[in-house]
């Protein structure tokens, strides 16, 4: 008897295939290539002479080969799920891989993302205009320059907690 998970597998491969495929739509166009001719070349009374003796420099020092990226990875869906299904001898098992993968890790993902973009935006809010670094002093020098009032630690602060509120309850909790 043949694994479900291989069967399924096998379901879904199969019906992506086209059985009927149209020549007008699925097939590479020609190229020059298509038409194999050889080549003429028409001798210049200019061109140089090369004896038989003579090796071409090109043959003596040839160009170094440019260093080729290795090829690129299949991301496709399908071929990564059924690497993941290719042991599992259970339903369950199955059934654990698409939870971990569709469910599981992009929640604990998204998860994390948000908790550093979070993190990110308060550090950032309390460094904006306290900070020693070159972007907060010139922050102060814009501000000073536009004659705009620098807020102090504790209105930064409660302008911070106001929005907070103003976010999640609206206009009723920042009064």
């Amino acid at each position: 008897m043949a694994d479900p998970a291989i069967q399924l597998a096998e379901t879904i491969q199969t019906a992506s295939i086209e059985r009927h495929p149209s020549p007008k739509h699925d097939l590479n166009p020609s190229t020059t290539a298509s038409a194999k001719e050889p080549v003429s070349v028409a001798a210049s009374p200019t061109a140089s002479v090369v004896s038989s003796e003579e090796i071409p420099e090109s043959v003596l020092r040839p160009h170094p080969r440019k260093s080729t990226l290795p090829p690129l990875p299949d991301l496709r869906f399908e071929q990564s799920f059924l690497k993941s299904i290719e042991g599992k001898e259970t339903k369950a098992a199955v059934a654990w891989v698409v939870v971990r993968d569709q469910v599981i890790l992009p929640l604990v993902q998204g998860t994390l993302w948000t908790l550093l973009l979070s993190g990110w935006r308060y550090w950032n809010r309390s460094a904006k205009l306290s900070g020693q670094s070159v972007g907060a002093r010139i922050r102060r020098w814009w501000w000073g320059v536009n004659n705009w009032p620098i807020p102090s630690r504790q209105e930064r602060k409660a302008s911070e907690v106001g929005d907070f509120f103003k976010a999640k309850f609206g206009n009723a909790g920042a009064d």
